[in-house]
């Protein structure tokens, strides 16, 4: 999704920046990084300061809330990462498979690291991995699946802090958790209008009314039926926005003193998109 407004938006937290430090501390001990990116606006949800802090590292990239993406969409990005070099699978975090497949990629990842281990007499010792993305991109979720599964925590390890938790997922693989980190700024306002349409910010930081505006107009040109079908109304794609919210706010009853409650209609149509009611939609095309 792209609007013609650019300009330089910041929202970083200490904390964030307090993770961000402690990550690349932390990056000497791991063999691979997973970094999960949501599957709606891949470019927009990367972290680009995390991503040069691991650069070095083998790499997994996770397309997450891929059941809420358009498929014919994310099969290009797959394909995009793909030729990059990197190792990437898709993901409904809640798919009853996930942790098979993860820990799949995993070992293929540490293969080398196992070979080397060999070679000089070692028995292999699990892969170290470390799980990075934004906010609201699905770590949480993937976190308490594998520990839920394996209901064990490594001790911390020897030499570093005692914040630092380890997940040990079968004889495979150890995780480290990271917080979720958003990059410090964008200059770029088309990446903070997506992270606001799939939840990865707050609202607040753009005006409610400007996403809903945003959001229809990038619904009409590419998905347009989409919205007619959820909707059940009747519109083209010339059609002005303020007629088509009026018409989602009457269809749904959302009045203020009897009349059409316009800012109403534009909550509905943002919470429904990034419940994935409206239908598998991307926001960001290759």
């Amino acid at each position: 999704m792209t609007t013609e407004n650019k300009t330089n938006i910041n929202w970083f937290p200490g904390h964030m920046q307090k993770a961000t430090r402690e990550i690349e501390n932390r990056i000497k001990i791991v063999d691979v990084i997973i970094e999960l990116l949501d599957a709606r606006a891949p470019l927009s949800s990367r972290n680009n300061a995390l991503f040069k802090i691991t650069k070095d590292k083998k790499r997994l990239l996770i397309l997450t809330k891929a059941d809420l993406a358009d498929e014919k969409i994310t099969n290009k990005w797959v394909d995009y990462f793909s030729s990059l070099g990197y190792l990437v699978m898709c993901a409904n975090l809640n798919e009853t498979k996930l942790i098979d497949k993860l820990t799949t990629k995993i070992n293929i990842l540490g293969q080398e690291k196992h070979e080397k281990e060999k070679r000089r007499g070692m028995k292999p010792q699990p892969i170290r991995t470390m799980i990075i993305g934004i906010p609201n991109v699905g770590k949480s979720t993937l976190i308490n699946r594998i520990a839920k599964r394996n209901a064990a925590s490594v001790q911390n390890t020897p030499g570093h802090t005692k914040s630092q938790q380890w997940i040990k997922v079968g004889n495979s693989f150890d995780l480290l958790d990271t917080p979720g980190i958003l990059q410090a700024n964008y200059e770029d306002k088309n990446y903070a209008i997506n992270l606001a349409l799939i939840g990865s910010i707050k609202e607040t930081i753009l005006p409610l009314d400007d996403l809903g505006d945003i959001l229809l107009d990038y619904l009409k040109e590419n998905y347009l039926e989409y919205v007619k079908t959820r909707f059940k109304i009747e519109f083209n794609a010339n059609e002005n926005n303020y007629s088509v919210f009026t018409k989602i706010a009457l269809k749904r009853g959302l009045l203020q003193k009897g009349e059409p409650d316009v800012s109403k209609a534009k909550a509905v149509l943002l919470k429904e998109f990034k419940e994935g009611l409206i239908g598998k939609i991307s926001l960001e095309r290759i």
